[in-house]
């Protein structure tokens, strides 16, 4: 990517709200046309954050459009890429963010919440690198791929062996997929977040105070004691992270995952 390009653009999943929602709304500021993507039953959230996106812009904003997707699809995916690259004469930034967290111990886990988990969190973001990376290798100008890990791909969280497995895979897969593209000059990282002020963790808050009988909230409080930074993320803290590894600032880093926690775990 260079600033020869005359319209550089970028597809965000999960982008209907929290870090997907911050992240869009960095790339769209940062000068990228941008196609948010998130499930139907999302649509209304989604044209929000398009609407939004095209009211902060003013009359120099980025075009933004979106579409439905479900990442579990590979064949959904692709045709969401191909309309992107379609409508946007190409693709330079994947941020495969979409996911989703089980919170519970492991001999109460079902299958189910297993392969839905795995299925959503790590064939979801190779899905989304593998169409992305054939669209940017037939373009052959490079490009980026960011995944969504998470602090739990570093150190497993208690009552999260799912979770925690699937964002483990997260990173494997991402070292794997810049090994593979390196030659493509298409670069593949992660970003793992820690405690964020998002829908999702509220519910990981709410499953661990109906385990544990404690009060909604107790549970994210004792983890801002954990937080060097002292206060929990939000999803700003994120976005200003995927804004770097989408620039040209970033073009020498590759098949790493940056901890973005405020200070909770040290590599």
């Amino acid at each position: 990517m260079s600033g020869a390009d005359p319209l550089r653009s970028a597809v965000v999943t999960g982008a209907a709200g929290g870090i997907g929602r911050a992240v869009a709304a960095r790339l769209s500021a940062d000068g990228f046309a941008v196609t948010l993507l998130d499930l139907p039953r999302s649509a209304d959230a989604l044209r929000g954050v398009e609407d939004g996106l095209r009211a902060s812009g003013g009359t120099g904003a980025q075009p933004v459009r979106s579409d439905h997707v479900d990442v579990t699809d590979q064949d959904d995916v692709e045709r969401a890429f191909q309309a992107h690259a379609e409508a946007f004469g190409g693709l330079d930034v994947v941020v495969a963010n979409a996911g989703i967290a089980v919170t519970a111990p492991l001999l109460e886990t079902t299958a189910q919440q297993w392969d839905t988990t795995l299925a959503v969190n790590v064939r979801g973001v190779a899905s989304c690198y593998r169409s992305g990376a054939r669209i940017m290798i037939d373009q052959g100008r490079g490009g980026r791929l960011i995944g969504a890990a998470s602090v739990a791909a570093h150190r497993a969280g208690r009552w999260q062996s799912a979770y925690s497995a699937s964002k483990f895979a997260v990173r494997g897969l991402t070292q794997a997929v810049a090994l593979e593209l390196a030659e493509h000059q298409i670069t593949a990282n992660c970003y793992s977040p820690g405690v964020v002020q998002t829908p999702m963790w509220d519910g990981i808050d709410a499953s661990l105070a109906q385990r544990t009988g404690a009060e909604r909230g107790s549970s994210m409080a004792a983890m801002t004691g954990q937080i060097a930074l002292g206060r929990l993320q939000t999803p700003d803290d994120v976005a200003g992270v995927v804004s770097f590894l989408a620039s040209p600032d970033s073009a020498y880093i590759t098949g790493q995952s940056v901890v973005v926690d405020g200070g909770m775990w040290f590599s």
